[in-house]
């Protein structure tokens, strides 16, 4: 999975969840940063959520589960 196909992930599911617009949802997440595996084992990826508290907090959640689906990301 690339990083974009797992912001596209975020976004639905959230949207789906929480309701509200993929647009703000997409916001809120942000960017996925990749990281270099020899430096950021089990995952190299990570995201800097920002938002109301209630969004941060969805996102949060969310990010837990689907780590351990997707740890690794393929560069794009």
């Amino acid at each position: 999975m690339t990083a974009n196909q797992l912001q596209d992930l975020l976004i639905a599911r959230l949207t789906r969840q929480m309701g509200g617009s993929a647009r703000r949802w997409r916001i809120a997440i942000g960017p996925i940063h990749l990281h270099d595996l020899a430096t950021h084992a089990p995952f190299n990826w990570s995201v800097r959520p920002s938002g109301e508290p209630n969004e941060v907090a969805a996102i949060e959640r969310l990010l837990d589960t689907v780590r351990l689906d997707h740890p690794v990301l393929t560069t794009d």
